[in-house]
């Protein structure tokens, strides 16, 4: 019924109990998730990853330098993100983009390894996943210069943004996901652009182990909590949970080429 199309559960937080996770994410209609490798993205947690993607045939990845981690980004980085965007199970190229929210990375840093993991993911002919805080007119600026007319479009996950800042990303050719931020009580500007996006756009995610959606904000996310993001897109829509689901499911899919093939 519902696809995470955000996830980190090859992070430390899902160590002790991943299994169990990943099986209460099925048990509540989770048919696919997209693990996030960034963020994490050490030597253990990339054998992880790719253990789950082997391992459970629902679970895809994406492997990327997020902009936390820019300061880190170098020649054996960039080779090993190719090595592992060649993965059969490696549906995008994420999460990048800018985060000046926190800096913990130079501005000027998180720009050029944005711009150089762009160029990359065109390369490998691979959609994006885009983190964005606190940077909208840097990020839309190096999009609009590395990725339009790419033609392999992508997601702005976990949008925060404006309604002016919505629109600039679908014109690019990104889907807009939208976390358990959609259902906290400080969110109503976002809850009202989320009325105005086109349903054909639209995504649903977790992002855990953060961004724990209400009714179990404070706690550690999990994608099973990805049904409580679907109920709020539903009742700010006029939809089900269920309808919300495959809306958003075949959106997915369709931005990853993941659709059955006609006569199957």
């Amino acid at each position: 019924m519902y696809i995470d199309s955000h996830a980190h559960i090859d992070a430390p937080a899902f160590h002790a109990d991943r299994h169990d996770v990943i099986q209460r994410a099925r048990s509540g209609g989770v048919e696919l998730i997209l693990d996030i490798g960034a963020g994490y993205l050490e030597e253990g947690t990339i054998d992880v990853a790719l253990a789950l993607a082997e391992q459970y045939d629902f679970i895809y990845l994406a492997f990327g330098i997020h902009p936390h981690d820019a300061r880190w980004y170098d020649d054996r980085w960039e080779k090993k993100l190719m090595e592992l965007s060649a993965h059969p199970k490696v549906l995008a190229w994420g999460e990048i983009g800018l985060d000046y929210h926190y800096d913990h990375s130079p501005r000027a840093v998180q720009q050029d390894v944005f711009r150089r993991q762009l160029q990359l993911a065109r390369q490998r002919r691979l959609p994006v996943i885009i983190h964005t805080r606190d940077a909208e007119h840097d990020t839309l600026g190096i999009l609009r210069q590395e990725w339009q007319g790419s033609g392999l479009g992508g997601i702005m996950h976990c949008f925060t943004g404006t309604e002016a800042f919505a629109r600039a990303c679908l014109d690019l050719g990104l889907y807009i996901s939208f976390s358990g931020i959609l259902t906290f009580g400080n969110a109503e500007a976002l809850r009202r652009i989320a009325q105005t996006i086109p349903l054909d756009r639209v995504l649903i995610e977790t992002d855990c182990p953060l961004l724990a959606p209400v009714p179990v904000r404070g706690k550690r996310n999990e994608p099973f909590n990805v049904r409580y993001v679907a109920e709020t897109l539903g009742r700010l829509r006029g939809l089900t949970p269920a309808s919300v689901g495959q809306i958003t499911s075949e959106n997915f899919r369709r931005l990853f080429g993941l659709l059955p093939e006609e006569g199957d």
